[in-house]
């Protein structure tokens, strides 16, 4: 664990296996004598207490304010430099290295948030030329009237040559924090909520060049989520499986100890590719020549490399895997959260699998084999009874990534915000947090399903 959490798990993807079973079952008693938390319409709550909003149509990029970039029409609009506004040296923290770059800016317009919030995640999709890289910044204002500072949510780049993508930690005005990749209020008990924000755009490039970053989606996700050990169950509402290819981080590990200790940790850009190859994208044999010949399933060292968070020393950086999803041809994804299973069906009857991000004992999840403090895993269907046919990365081969998992135990480890852990101390869930990836064309039935969870 390398980071702490107010609400949540931290974003670690190694996995931490349940301790002796004596402590794992005076934690487990500690569990069980909880009262259910959640009132019976937990589920319609939670669904009122998420705002997904984002700028990615050529209005919407004409509507901020630019300074020096220009927003491109077409297929698929964008934003881009148009006249450079400044330069700047950025000594980057990971290499040392300082270097000169050209720059141009552009702010959102504010946007209120339909939930006044504790938490706010950004996600964009850009391509970043070599030569090129993203800011992205929040300012928001509090309810009660005041401002936060601009707070960098990344520094971003596709590739690892120019700069090394990163978070920023120690940031915070007292009142609320940056947590890798999540604002956060500080004192959520407080009353005090974000009501309403803006995000800001910084476009680099080489000195004297004519190379733009394109930006084609930025946008956030604001909640509110109530604190919860359980949550009421949904009822089951389909019966299906997509054909979403298996991979294994198991059989990576001490691969480039140097993306998070190898392997063992890369439930994150294993699940992201999983997803990415369901859409029929993938990388290509030029980009997978830096892996050691020999090795299986190079596309997943590959993701571990670009989804790789420098400061956060992981590849677990939520919005770094959804704007990796989107390097490739024609993707959008996002980071929200949903509000139970019955949303996740909705995304499955049209075709859509989910990542999502769990953490839990090894007795709170039956047939997983182990416990874990954060854990992605991507949902590709249900069985007939409702269970979770989920394709989870923390098995042994790519043969037995495919599992079935109790509705239930799947569903309250996914939602929950709290929960103990096994020495019996408070911890933090993530309370809904999924990554979802979709064609930029999607077809008429994922728009509306999309449209629906308020994601375009």
């Amino acid at each position: 664990m390398n980071r702490p959490t107010p609400r949540r798990t931290v974003l670690t993807a190694a996995l931490a296996v349940a301790a002796a079973a004596g402590t794992a079952s005076s934690a487990g008693s500690a569990a069980a004598a909880i009262p259910a938390a959640a009132p019976p319409d937990a589920a319609a709550a939670a669904a009122s207490l998420v705002d997904n909003h984002s700028w990615s149509t050529y209005t919407d990029w004409r509507s901020g304010c630019g300074a020096g970039t220009r927003a491109v029409a077409g297929r698929r609009p964008g934003l881009v430099i148009g006249n450079v506004r400044g330069r700047t040296d950025y000594t980057d923290p990971h290499t040392g290295n300082t270097a000169t770059w050209e720059y141009a800016t552009w702010t959102s317009p504010r946007h209120r948030s339909a939930v006044p919030a504790t938490e706010v995640i950004a996600s964009w999709n850009a391509d970043t030329p070599a030569g090129t890289w993203i800011q992205i910044e929040l300012s928001g204002r509090y309810s009660d009237g005041t401002d936060t500072p601009w707070y960098v949510m990344g520094r971003w780049a596709a590739g690892d040559g120019d700069i090394r993508r990163t978070s920023v930690d120690d940031q915070t005005d007292g009142r609320s924090s940056i947590w890798t990749d999540t604002f956060s209020v500080d004192d959520a008990a407080s009353g005090l909520r974000l009501v309403s924000y803006e995000l800001r755009l910084t476009l680099y490039r080489t000195p004297g060049s004519s190379l733009t970053p394109t930006v084609w989606r930025l946008g956030a996700m604001a909640s509110d989520i109530p604190d919860r050990f359980t949550v009421e169950p949904s009822a089951p509402g389909l019966a299906r499986e997509l054909p979403v290819p298996r991979y294994s981080q198991s059989v990576h590990a001490g691969q480039y100890p140097e993306y998070d200790n190898g392997g063992e940790a890369w439930c994150s850009p294993t699940s992201s590719q999983m997803i990415i190859e369901y859409w029929g994208r993938r990388p290509t044999a030029e980009d997978l020549a830096w892996v050691k010949p020999g090795l299986a399933d190079p596309q997943v060292c590959h993701a571990a490399r670009f989804t790789y968070d420098y400061q956060y020393e992981g590849c677990g950086n939520w919005p770094f895997n959804a704007a990796y999803a989107a390097t490739y041809d024609e993707m959008s994804a996002v980071v929200t959260r949903l509000s139970s299973l019955t949303d996740l069906e909705t995304l499955i009857r049209a075709g859509i699998p989910a990542i999502t991000s769990q953490s839990f004992l090894k007795e709170e999840l039956t047939g997983a084999g182990y416990g874990t403090s954060g854990h992605l895993m991507t949902v590709i269907g249900f069985t007939a009874d409702g269970d979770v046919i989920a394709n989870d990365p923390a098995s042994p081969s790519d043969e037995a990534v495919r599992r079935i998992y109790k509705r239930h135990e799947w569903e309250n480890i996914w939602l929950r915000t709290k929960r103990y852990d096994a020495t019996g101390k408070v911890r933090g869930g993530t309370g809904g947090v999924c990554y979802i990836y979709w064609p930029a064309d999607p077809t008429s039935s994922q728009r509306r399903v999309l449209r629906s969870l308020g994601l375009l």
